[in-house]
């Protein structure tokens, strides 16, 4: 994105190429996270759906989307993570982001072990935060009681 649109005659910043770059991505592997679940449902209860005289929308949001959340939720929870860690590749574009901080902190302290620990450690509080917010908001309003 950054360094391929301006042949195309498109600037970017690094952080709009970023942006672009990653919900392009993240666009492209929910979307088929999303059509795999909605595939996933049986189609025999779609069809018991319609000999119950439901119409499309009743049928998707009873039968199908339920069903399909279900089964692509943990799926979509991990996409969300890669995506948190992905962002240290933006790095390479001169995006100032976790990575470029400690790169940036380790070229003026010649630490390079206990700077890159602190970012390790960094990256998994926040791969747990999402995990438990995730895990919370599944058994709030997702799981089937």
């Amino acid at each position: 994105m950054y360094l391929g649109l301006p042949s195309l005659g498109v600037r970017l910043s690094p952080e709009q190429a970023a942006i672009l770059a990653m919900t392009i991505n993240v666009g492209a592997y929910g979307s088929e996270i999303l059509r795999a679940g909605i595939e996933s449902v049986p189609r025999g209860q779609i069809e018991a759906a319609k000999v119950l005289g439901f119409r499309f929308l009743p049928i998707f949001r009873h039968v199908i989307f339920r069903q399909a959340l279900l089964a692509i939720y943990p799926a979509l929870t991990s996409q969300f993570i890669l995506l948190m860690l992905g962002t240290s590749i933006v790095s390479a574009i001169a995006v100032e982001e976790l990575t470029a901080a400690a790169n940036t902190i380790q070229t003026r302290t010649f630490r390079t072990f206990e700077v890159y620990f602190i970012v390790t450690l960094i990256y998994v509080a926040m791969s747990l935060f999402l995990r438990a917010t995730f895990n919370a908001i599944y058994n709030r309003w997702i799981r089937i009681r």
